[in-house]
């Protein structure tokens, strides 16, 4: 935790042993409320006596005994966190306490507030085992899921699979998933071996997925494997004019064999469409990403139709990988068959995180300008968008991004005359970035707004129609479909005029601003046209509605506010009423287009005075930001003790460790997303120009920053090379290099498929975040310092199969040492971050070795075609290839 503003209120003396509360919805499996109930009788032996009582009495028993402890009888969904129904559950109520001893933490989870139903041990978790648990799991916001090993809980019943709770809030959520994390283990490497920092860096690794869409699915191709059964396509002579299968069909996507996320049910002719996205941060070193489609039938268990199992080893970091994805439904090497594709988009990120103290520079060159500024030169020169979020939040974090937009908004507004008209409604720096901060402060206001109303119009489905053309009807038929729509509009416009007063404090900020702004350069006291008098509360619709309420109502899943894409009906009756909103925000209710659109005309001069009134409360800051009612999440009391108790813990842990405990209340962490930045700019820098470190010379300011972040990176080839210099010995590299032979149909780019995997003993994996040694010309390897050399070994005899980011074999005569825990099957032990197994550049020490050994001479086909580029072990995450 390196920089907060929050205030510090100690709770407790120091040394006094700490505790925290907190009441939530537990997720209790059927398995686990089985042995709960088998658990409650032993303890309590005198109802387990009654069980040769009479039948009516056996019923009130029954009844005690449900009310007790919360165990309801009702049929479970299919549709469960696990595979199989077994492990179907409901949500009870539960209190989770926290109790900090010093040397160890536990979480003790108490059903009906005295039942204990697990105990976990946070002190032996490793940050990224707790992590928000996706909503498309249980449809349900706010939860936090806690993955731990045998030996790291204890519970009334045997149960593996991770626990999930539910907390009142998003606030409540992220207060204790920072406070848990807190206490568990980050993934820091070298902290054996250096004492400084806690460490020499850590590890951050997030997956973008997005679901698009499916064809052919349940049609029966035969699927064609190479010899190794590493990828799987559809056999040319197979024919694709097949009958279309009408099914209804999700998917389940599971990281390392663990679920994480599952779209929505979609019915289709073999074709549905999901167009989901997903987004997993915060993970631990990744193997497999599977992608499980199933045929859902009602009244029946859902039927596996194939699986799309893909390596992520194969992903170059930071790439977009977007390609239609064979579907196949395992049946052994020579059986399997194709059962359909899945267009999907899928990005892979793996940064490696420095102290918060080697980013002082490029800190000291980003506050040197308007965050915005930034955003515009990035975009225009060096062609990255996705960085404009990653700037904001460091701007969140030192407290001035409100003054930054403000600055910014001095500069839009030129009070031209011929302005006026279209102020506000180009895409420009600052009308992205006030997007950005309208979704980042306002979730939970649009959530309040107009949330429960279109999952009401949604589950219902509502299906309106006012044109007459469209629907093939009479105008009788018409008129009712006005009616509906003027009763729906009035639904959604009370809900949210209900909660004006919950608008954030800095969005208050923003569109007070703008008003007063747009008042000062277009005055308008003595105009006599009503247009232009409104033009001022025009500009705060013209980003409160038309850039933030009304694309909630159009895309509602992509807000947060719905599961899933609606159907075709409801998004054409969502549609109409974003139409009948956005022409109130307008001011102006003369103005139809459509014909069969007048008829609302009386809706909107109705409703006109409340959206004026509406647009000065939420661009009036109110007089007390931090009190209950103003929408900012400061003034929760518990998240000022858990402040309270990370600032004074904070002072004994190391650096490294203090600053992997992100920032409240909006959980950031400004070294994982200044070293985003880095890596974004390098290989931005290096696409442009890839014989050095050159960007817009005309730009001082971008060549400035590129030079930072080029120091950065070596910096961190610094911290790898001195771990790698602390562990080097006589270690002889074993890799497993797998044939990769991935296509995809008509002209999609390619989609990897993972191989199938052949047990090997004793082999151990490089890190995926460093390319090989073939990847380095001559030039680089003669840069490469001094105390690194590299283990001799003998190219494979097939290069085709060296995949790029590999070395090859080494002769079995040397010996492959490994740490006891690396030895450990990844199932039964868990390891500790100071070792892990899998990819991480802390075991580039694997190829390093202190005696003096010759290099290996890249393959012709793997060699830089500028000999003078500079590359080092970095650019496997901090350059594009």
């Amino acid at each position: 935790m390196s920089e907060t503003s929050d205030p510090i209120q100690p709770t407790a003396p120091s040394g006094a042993p700490r505790e925290f509360l907190v009441s939530v919805e537990l997720y209790v499996p059927t398995v686990a409320s089985f042995g709960l109930r088998k658990w409650f009788l032993a303890v309590n032996p005198t109802i387990a006596r009654r069980r040769n009582t009479p039948s009516h009495s056996k019923v009130r028993i029954r009844q005690s005994c449900h009310m007790t402890i919360h165990l309801s009888l009702e049929k479970s969904s299919w549709i469960s966190v696990a595979r199989t129904p077994a492990c179907a559950g409901q949500w009870r109520p539960a209190t989770c306490k926290l109790m900090d001893e010093d040397e160890s933490c536990s979480l003790n989870i108490y059903v009906d507030e005295t039942i204990l139903y697990q105990t976990i041990y946070v002190h032996m978790l490793n940050h990224t085992d707790i992590r928000h648990a996706d909503t498309s799991l249980f449809l349900r916001k706010n939860c936090m899921a806690l993955a731990s090993a045998g030996g790291q809980r204890w519970g009334s019943s045997v149960n593996t699979e991770p626990i999930y709770v539910q907390f009142e809030d998003s606030d409540t959520c992220h207060t204790w998933l920072v406070l848990l994390r807190s206490y568990s283990k980050p993934e820091i490497y070298g902290q054996p071996f250096v004492s400084r920092d806690g460490g020499l860096y850590r590890m951050w690794r997030q997956i973008e997925l997005s679901i698009l869409q499916g064809r052919n699915l349940g049609n029966h191709f035969k699927a064609q494997v190479d010899a190794n059964g590493s990828s799987a396509t559809l056999s040319e002579v197979d024919p694709r004019e097949a009958d279309p299968v009408d099914l209804d069909a999700f998917c389940e996507i599971h990281l390392n064999d663990s679920i994480c996320a599952r779209t929505t049910v979609k019915k289709g002719i073999g074709s549905p469409d999901w167009h989901e996205n997903f987004s997993f941060p915060d993970l631990p070193p990744f193997e497999t990403l599977e992608v499980t489609v199933w045929r859902e039938k009602r009244l029946l268990k859902p039927m596996a139709l194939g699986s799309v199992r893909i390596a992520l080893t194969n992903f170059r970091r930071s790439e977009a990988v977007e390609g239609w994805f064979p579907v196949i439904q395992a049946g052994g090497v020579s059986n399997s068959i194709q059962v359909g594709e899945i267009r999907m988009k899928l990005t892979v990120d793996e940064e490696i995180i420095l102290p918060h103290s080697s980013y002082s520079g490029l800190l000291t060159v980003l506050r040197d300008r308007n965050v915005l500024e930034w955003m515009s030169d990035f975009e225009r020169s060096l062609h990255l968008r996705s960085t404009s979020y990653q700037l904001m939040c460091i701007a969140i974090a030192k407290n001035v991004l409100v003054e930054h937009i403000t600055e910014y908004a001095d500069r839009e507004v030129d009070g031209t005359p011929s302005s006026h008209n279209t102020i506000f409604r180009g895409n420009t720096t600052f009308t992205k970035t006030m997007e950005l901060a309208m979704a980042f402060y306002g979730k939970a206001f649009l959530e309040s707004s107009i949330g429960s109303t279109i999952r009401r119009i949604c589950s219902e489905k509502i299906a309106i129609e006012v044109d007459p053309v469209r629907s093939g009807k009479g105008a009788r038929e018409a008129e009712r479909g006005v009616d509906q729509l003027i009763h729906w509009s009035q639904e959604v416009w009370n809900q949210i005029y209900a909660v004006r007063g919950q608008c954030p404090h800095e969005l208050r900020r923003l569109f007070e601003h703008v008003r007063k702004l747009v008042e000062k350069r277009y005055p308008m006291k003595d105009s006599q046209d009503a247009h232009n008098r409104e033009l001022p509360w025009q500009s705060v619709s013209a980003f409160c509605f038309l850039r933030f309420i009304v694309p909630g109502i159009l895309h509602p899943h992509l807000f947060g506010l719905y599961p899933g894409l609606p159907s075709a009906r409801i998004q054409r009756s969502l549609t109409l009423i974003a139409k009948v909103i956005q022409s109130l925000a307008n001011l102006n209710p003369n103005v139809q287009k459509e014909e069969f659109m007048r008829g609302i005309k009386d809706f909107l001069k109705q409703n006109l005075p409340a959206m004026i009134d509406y647009i000065l409360v939420v661009s009036t800051p109110i007089q007390d930001p931090y009190s209950p009612h103003s929408g900012h999440p400061a003034h929760s009391h518990q998240r000022l003790d858990v402040v309270s108790s990370l600032h004074e813990r904070g002072t004994t842990m190391p650096v490294l460790e203090r600053e992997s405990i992100s920032l409240l209340p909006h959980v950031l962490d400004i070294p994982r997303h200044l070293a985003c930045i880095t890596s974004s700019v390098i290989r931005s820098a290096r696409s442009a120009d890839p014989k050095g470190k050159s960007s817009d010379g005309d730009n001082q300011h971008l060549s400035g920053l590129c030079a930072q972040c080029f120091d950065l990176e070596e910096q961190s080839l610094a911290r790898v090379s001195q771990l790698a210099g602390v562990e080097s010995r006589p270690i002889a590299l074993k890799w497993d290099i797998p044939r990769i032979t991935s296509t995809v149909s008509s002209a999609a780019p390619p989609s990897p498929v993972s191989p199938s995997k052949s047990v090997e003993p004793r082999r151990v994996s490089r890190p995926y975040t460093a390319p090989s040694l073939s990847d380095l010309s001559a030039a680089d390897r003669r840069k490469a310092p001094s105390d690194i050399s590299i283990p001799s070994s003998p190219i494979p005899h097939d290069l085709s199969s060296l995949r790029r980011g590999s070395v090859s074999d080494i002769p079995s005569s040397q010996k492959i040492l490994l740490s006891p825990e690396e030895r450990s099957p990844r199932a039964i032990n868990r390891p500790r971050f100071l070792r892990p197994k899998s990819i991480s550049a802390d075991s580039l020490s694997l190829f390093a070795s202190r005696a003096g050994a010759q290099s290996t001479r890249s393959p012709p086909e793997f060699q830089d075609e500028v000999s003078g580029k500079r590359k080092n072990v970095l650019q496997g995450i901090l350059t594009k290839r």
